[in-house]
Parts: C-alpha cells; sequence; structure tokens
C-alpha cells in the first residue's frame, strides 16, 4: 500500500520513523511518500519536503509567516492529490493537519490521526469536524479514549505512547555515568540539566531564569539540553561569560544521568520522568499577568504538565507564570537533588506513571492496528 505521511516538527519526524518501521514490517509492499525529516528519510521512501522549511510554532510566528502557511498548504495538497495515496497518516501539528483532514476527507481519501490534537486541553470545537473527516485517531495518553467516548467519538484507538519507544530505544542506554561525562567532555560534578524547550520565546523567557541556578549550587555541572531546531548561535546570548555546555543530541543521555532536571511543559516533563530524573517545570511567557488572564481562559486542564495530567495530581511542580518565584524555583531544585522525602515520592510516582502508559511497543501497535484497517 501507499501510504502518504505529513509531520511538522522534529518530535513527529522521530514518531513517524518508528511507525514507518513497523508499517514496513506489517506491510511488505509499503511505499512512503512524505512531508518529514531525516528520521523518516532513514527508513525510505520520498521525502517531499522537510520540516525545517515548514514548522511554524506560536502565534506571532503564524501571523508573521501566513503567505508561507498557505504556499505549504497549496504544496501538500497538490502532491497528495497527483499520487492518490491509499492512506493519508498526519502526525501531530494540529494547526496545519487537521485542515488537511479536512480537504483529504473531501477529497474521498482515507485518513488516519497519529497522535490525537490535545482538544481536551483547549480549542474542543474542533472535535466536531474531527468526527467527519478522520476515519481513525490514534490516541497516546490512556485517559483521552475515554475523553472522546464522552464527546460521541468512537472511531479511536489507544496505542499508548510513542515517547515508550523512544526512550526505550536511545542510544548509549547502557553507559555509564563516568562513560556519558568522557564521551561529552563533561567534568565529573553531578549533572543538573536544563531543557528551556524549542521555540525563540521559551529561551527568551526561561532560559535565564534558569542560568541563574548557576551561581546558587556550584558543586553541580549545568548542561543544556540543545533542541533540534536550534544551533549554538541561539544560546550564545544568553550565555555570556557563564561557561555552561550545550550539548545536541544527548537529551536522552543527560537527562538519564543527571541529579534533577528543570524543564518547559511539553513531552520533555514526560521523557524526564520515563528517565527516572526527578523534575521541576517551569513556564514564564510574554504578557505576565495578562497572557495568564488568557492561559486560563482557554486552557481546559488543572496542569501544565503531561506526568501530572497522566497521574490525576501534582507530583511535580508546575511554576507556571504567576505561580513562578526564582527563590521557589532554587529551594525546590536543592531539596530534589538531595535525598530527600520529596525526591523518593516523586520517583516511586514514576514508577506508577510508567505502568500506566505501558512498557509496550506502542509504535508497532499503532501499525498493526493501521495496516489491519487498511486490509479491512
Amino acid at each position: 500500500m501507499n501510504y502518504y505521511i505529513v509531520v511538522g516538527e522534529p518530535s513527529g519526524d522521530l514518531h513517524a520513523s518508528n511507525l514507518m518501521k513497523y508499517l514496513a514490517q506489517y506491510d511488505a509492499e509499503a511505499q512512503f511518500r512524505f512531508w518529514g525529516g531525516d528520521l523518516m528519510a532513514s527508513v525510505g521512501g520520498t521525502l517531499v519536503r522537510h520540516y525545517k522549511d515548514t514548522a511554524v510554532m506560536g502565534v506571532w510566528d503564524v501571523l508573521t509567516h501566513l503567505g508561507k502557511i498557505q504556499k505549504n498548504f497549496r504544496l501538500c495538497r497538490k502532491d497528495i492529490a497527483a499520487h492518490r495515496p491509499d492512506v493519508l497518516i498526519l502526525v501531530d501539528y494540529p494547526g496545519f493537519n487537521l485542515p488537511m483532514a479536512e480537504w483529504a476527507h473531501k477529497q474521498g481519501l482515507r485518513v488516519f490521526y497519529y497522535i490525537s490534537p490535545k482538544v481536551w486541553a483547549s480549542k474542543e470545537y474542533r472535535i466536531k469536524k474531527m468526527k467527519k473527516s478522520i476515519d481513525r485517531l490514534y490516541c497516546i495518553m490512556p485517559f483521552e479514549i475515554d475523553y472522546f467516548k464522552r464527546n460521541n467519538y468512537d472511531k479511536v484507538f489507544y496505542c499508548g505512547n510513542p515517547v515508550v519507544d523512544a526512550v526505550g530505544q536511545r542510544q548509549h542506554k547502557d553507559e555509564t555515568f563516568e562513560e556519558f561525562c568522557s564521551r561529552c567532555r563533561l567534568d565529573s560534578r553531578p549533572k543538573i540539566a536544563l531543557l528551556p524547550g524549542s521555540r525563540q520565546s521559551e529561551l527568551k523567557y526561561n532560559l535565564p531564569e534558569m542560568l541563574r541556578l548557576t551561581d546558587e549550587m556550584p558543586d553541580y555541572e549545568f548542561v543544556i539540553a540543545g533542541a533540534q531546531s536550534f544551533s549554538s548561535a541561539d544560546y550564545e546570548p544568553y550565555l555570556q561569560s557563564k561557561r555552561i555546555k550545550v550539548l545536541f543530541g544527548e537529551t536522552y543521555s543527560l537527562v538519564s544521568h543527571a541529579r534533577t532536571a528543570v524543564v518547559t511543559s511539553g513531552t520533555a516533563t514526560l521523557e524526564t520522568a520515563l528517565l527516572g530524573c526527578p523534575q521541576i517545570v517551569m513556564y514564564l511567557m510574554w504578557g505576565g499577568a495578562f497572557s495568564d488572564w488568557v492561559a486560563h481562559l482557554f486552557i481546559k486542564v488543572p496542569y501544565i504538565s503531561l506526568v501530572n495530567l497522566i497521574l490525576h495530581r501534582e507530583t511535580v511542580s508546575e511554576l507556571f507564570q504567576k505561580k513562578y518565584s526564582y527563590s521557589r524555583l532554587v529551594s525546590e531544585l536543592r531539596e530534589l537533588s538531595a535525598e530527600s522525602r520529596r525526591r523518593q515520592k516523586m520517583l516511586s510516582d514514576y514508577s506508577e506513571l510508567k505502568d500506566i502508559v505501558g512498557h509496550g511497543n506502542p509504535s508497532e501497535t499503532a501499525a498493526a492496528d493501521m495496516v489491519a484497517e487498511l486490509q479491512k
């Protein structure tokens, strides 16, 4: 069968590449054409457009790149129409992929959506169009199935979270702390990982506060996990005289060996938990009190981190906008870095989280279901 896959960001490239490997395993005649990245290209098929040429994140980026977005829509629709795949698989990236699903449905194409849009958090109105245009919706959060059923949407399938695959299949999985430090040219001090996000606005508002911590805890080596979408030049303006290393392509290794981590919200919070690293979630953005008010108007969930959402309680502290203070960040980081009850409780909660999210092979589960659905 012919599969057309659309991805718009690095995480989608990772998860789609794992999905493709198993689609090829269950369908010996699988042919791939896709908008994606290097990881997908390494599996095989035709890369039509790289996500680096299409990625637009954040309200300001969208407003200033409307022409680029519309051009990409036209190019994608034209290419899909020319090749008429057996199925269009859309991976996350709802701002682009949900309108694409609506268009493809009108063309009579089968549409599978892998990694469901987080409509339970905001923009719930999207469900109505999703019901009409998506033939099979693949959920990666255990609570999503009940959520969609409550909204009379039954074309859903829970496959587990592909982050489980990514973490389990990471490189250098078995190396020691000493080997990691030697390979990455770090010193012997215990590490604190800083994950300031993958958007320029996240760096601007979160990284400076994270970097202040280096003066508070000199017995630890602070290391920044470099985002795939950035280069060293993106971090240099913030580092100035600070001798802090930025590691690219080593996020899983860094977090797995770190004593603690400070993480912006997103998939990184779940990855950090699955890697067994105690964490603090902080997220600052423009607008101060005004942005905080706007966020509470649109965000319909009690937490911003996936760890707390899945466990239905505050396991990790969320220092979000008005809840943030530098003194609290310092206090919490010191407590979690020590052999404290708080640290042990968080690690115990992580074990519960792993049981909920699953230990299986989500990418294979999703691929097997997709092939079975197409063969019906």
